[in-house]
């Protein structure tokens, strides 16, 4: 009997060891499959990128991994912690924007203070928490209250994951409203994890994220259709001025400095210079490598509130909705019209959608007197935009080509704005014949897509338009500012103004038989 079992073990021994490592992995592991052929999914941090990476994440949580290369605990464990990472991470993801799945090589030099500064203490450690609370570089267990915590039972890839569906299911997640994430899920087949943009109105901070996809993917159709010549050069620097003063992201505010700075070299017009109908063609290989209009990271091929059930619907026609909303409440009241103007040239010039594009030019072109203030901009743009909706509701349902998690409404729905609705109720379906508080909707617009909407744009312009109840100035966070402070602020302003005024400068210098407008003139 003893040889017979002796026989048996010897013989699944070989037939192991006679396998490819993940196959090993998968007859001796915890049952699930753990695929070593695909490329990896955990985004590497370093003590050089750390900050800056978790700082600019869109995801509502993170997982950071310290381990070391040389331990082989770790290195059995990279299996179970890629395929969870493959549920979040990435532009295959099945569940994209909501986790960040990251590690840390602790046993590189670099990485020295880091993992120190987090007290790791044993390999690998799973720490837990939203992907801003890790910039500061530091975590200490015996911190009460911190939101930073450490994963106690994430041996395997299930159990890890079990982990996080019961952690996200005692979390207040904004970003999703979510049942329990399985390695089973595929890609818009999980309603729970989309986003609850009808009954939430915090939904539309997310969506910084999506107007910074959906400016990259704007960008770079412009270059790969080839659409920047003589005849489209001024409305594209139009737009882009007024980018770079009022988009939302100042990642994109800056990326599109940028390129308007070198707009000349890029796509000269001169008439010592190439054709301009043949510049693009030499340029546009270099061009998206060398000018990254929203960061590095952008575009991530992947949406998060513009996310829809399916994968034709929404993504970049709602980013761009959100993008000419939040610049229609931006802009100041002497802007309105250019703004306006700049917005209908760049849909008439550049986007590729005909039947859209044909659509908005009948709309804007029924607009008979100038717009002047922010209202007038936005309230219109939002009638505009119901419009839309309205047609493409009825499209849709005749066609069966709608989104049947986000179909055309006509908005905001009560849930978003209730006081924004005179009549108690709504039997009414015309836009137009809806019994609205106009006065209470403009409130509604500029803090939803002005206030709301994540950003680091000054919002001076902002405060101005309504009441106290929405003026940031008093806000309770408010704190006294030294005067040590004080100074190098005023400092760094005189050398944003003296770069501020070289672009001017340059701007008013180009040699286009065309009239610009200067940023102070947008």
């Amino acid at each position: 009997m003893r040889l017979v079992y002796g026989t048996f073990f010897l013989s699944f021994l070989l037939l192991i060891l006679r396998m490819p490592a993940g196959e090993a992995l998968r007859s001796v592991g915890d049952g699930t499959d753990l695929r070593t052929d695909l490329p990896d999914a955990t985004v590497e941090l370093n003590s050089s990128n750390f900050d800056s990476v978790l700082k600019e994440s869109p995801a509502s949580f993170a997982i950071v991994e310290f381990f070391a290369h040389w331990c082989p605990a770790c290195r059995n464990y990279k299996p179970h912690y890629e395929k969870v990472a493959r549920l979040f991470n990435g532009p295959d993801a099945v569940h994209p924007g909501i986790i960040l799945m990251t590690q840390v090589d602790c046993a590189m030099k670099i990485n020295a203070n880091l993992c120190d500064g987090f007290s790791v203490g044993y390999y690998p450690m799973l720490l837990w928490g939203p992907p801003v609370k890790f910039v500061a570089g530091k975590w200490d267990p015996k911190q009460e209250k911190s939101e930073i915590q450490s994963i106690d039972d994430g041996r395997t890839a299930d159990r890890l994951l079990n982990w996080i569906n019961k952690k996200m299911g005692r979390q207040d997640v904004i970003s999703v409203l979510c049942s329990s994430f399985s390695f089973d899920d595929e890609r818009y087949e999980n309603e729970n994890t989309l986003p609850t943009n009808v009954s939430d109105p915090e939904q539309i901070a997310r969506a910084i994220y999506d107007v910074e996809e959906a400016t990259a993917l704007a960008f770079e159709i412009i270059i790969q259709h080839k659409m920047i010549k003589s005849s489209t050069q001024a409305p594209l620097i139009k737009f882009f001025q007024i980018l770079a003063t009022h988009h939302p992201s100042k990642r994109c505010r800056r990326g599109i400095a940028d390129i308007l700075l070198n707009f000349d070299d890029l796509w000269p017009s001169g008439p010592l210079s190439i054709s301009s109908e043949e510049a693009p063609i030499l340029q546009e290989q270099d061009i998206l490598k060398s000018y990254s209009i929203c960061g590095k990271e952008v575009p991530r091929h992947y949406w998060i509130f513009c996310r829809g059930s399916k994968n034709d619907t929404r993504g970049f026609s709602c980013g761009l909705w959100v993008l000419f909303h939040s610049l229609s409440v931006r802009v100041g009241d002497g802007e309105s019209q250019s703004v306006f103007t700049a917005i209908c040239d760049f849909i008439q010039n550049f986007f590729v959608c005909d039947d859209c594009r044909r659509h908005f030019h009948k709309m804007s072109s029924s607009v008979s007197v100038p717009f002047n203030t922010t209202r007038d901009l936005s309230m219109w743009l939002w009638r505009a935009h119901n419009r839309v909706n309205e047609r493409l509701n009825k499209e849709e349902k005749e066609l069966g080509t709608g989104d049947p998690r986000f179909p055309k409404i006509i908005w905001p729905p009560k849930q978003l704005c209730r006081s924004c609705y005179v009549s108690s109720s709504r039997k009414r379906r015309s836009n137009m014949k809806m019994d609205w508080n106009e006065d209470e909707m403009y409130k509604f617009l500029v803090r939803y897509y002005g206030r709301t909407l994540v950003s680091s744009h000054s919002d001076a312009t902002l405060s101005s338009k309504y009441d106290e109840s929405y003026d940031v100035t008093t806000s309770t966070n408010a704190v006294a500012v030294p005067v040590g402070a004080a100074l190098a602020i005023a400092v760094a302003s005189c050398t944003f103004g003296a770069l501020a005024c070289f672009w001017r400068a340059q701007q008013k210098n180009r040699k286009y038989t065309h009239q610009l407008h200067s940023f102070k003139d947008i």
